[in-house]
């Protein structure tokens, strides 16, 4: 696993192109128009860096900036005590931003922290996405429950949460279908999902984390408020994180939104996937 003071010189490297479209011109400041536009082009978005602006040419002076940026992020609700076990995730997001590699690697962090974990394919519609999950957990070995192709994946759900609760197992990570958040009939099933879950463990799924890719930015955004809208969606996981110029859209998450980003993938590797620290975002995006 990363080592926990890694996070900062990882993410460091994985905004390198975020940061160059905003520290020199941060540099420059008390330019405001050049500082606005910097926010906007690394996707912070026009309603936090409206705020964040007008805070600071009230003081008169940029060097409030990281208090701004770290305050915008941390306005938000801590994450919730794990106080059941199993603790339920539900992973979600329209296809392509790396749903089932995210499942694998939260449950890697699972595993190194000294739990137990077991995976559900609920993806019973694309043979591929329970391969995928297949080999992935073979790899990590964490248990996998799946079921025959085309079956409720809401019946597998609840199989899988039974075979927790049987086996004692700390975390059920529920891997679910990639879907447009316009098509109503699947979304409906995500819904179905929360249901069933709930009638196993109350208060299941006790997390349910969409998976967005950064690289696409702020355009991410009304995607992110269908599923929110449909789901109790307690958080964010940004993949794809190192090598874009769109890293700011972190803020805008937070501030349209008011979603918590819980983690950043900033690379391919089972151990890419980083527990998000605002402080240390804020510092990585900010350095020299």
């Amino acid at each position: 696993m990363v080592a926990p003071g890694s996070f900062r010189d990882r993410l460091k490297a994985g905004l390198i192109r975020t940061r160059e479209a905003l520290s020199f011109r941060v540099s420059e400041a008390p330019d405001w128009d050049s500082l606005e536009e910097s926010l906007i082009l690394a996707d912070v978005g026009v309603p936090a860096a409206s705020e964040i602006l007008d805070r600071l040419r009230a003081s008169g002076s940029v060097a409030g900036l990281r208090e701004e940026l770290v305050g915008v992020l941390t306005s938000l609700p801590d994450r919730p005590p794990r106080a059941t076990t199993p603790w339920v995730t539900m992973i979600v997001g329209i296809n392509g931003v790396g749903k089932t590699t995210t499942v694998a690697k939260l449950a890697r962090l699972t595993l190194a922290r000294g739990g137990s974990a077991l995976v559900v394919a609920a993806d019973t519609f694309r043979a591929a996405a329970q391969e995928q999950l297949r080999t992935w957990a073979q790899r990590i070995g964490v248990e996998l429950i799946e079921g025959s192709s085309g079956r409720d994946p809401a019946s597998v759900v609840h199989d899988g949460i039974q075979a927790a609760l049987a086996r004692g197992v700390n975390e059920v990570l529920v891997d679910t279908a990639g879907r447009l958040h316009t098509k109503k009939p699947l979304m409906d099933e995500l819904t179905k999902i929360e249901r069933v879950a709930s009638r196993v463990i109350p208060g299941a799924p006790h997390e349910t984390l969409l998976v967005m890719d950064a690289t696409v930015g702020s355009n991410g955004l009304a995607q992110a408020r269908q599923f929110a809208d449909a789901l109790n969606v307690t958080g964010v996981v940004l993949t794809k994180m190192d090598g874009t110029a769109k890293g700011g859209v972190v803020l805008a998450i937070a501030k349209e939104l008011a979603l918590p980003v819980r983690y950043v993938g900033v690379g391919e590797s089972v151990d890419d996937l980083l527990e998000f620290s605002p402080e240390d975002f804020v510092d990585a995006l900010l350095a020299p």
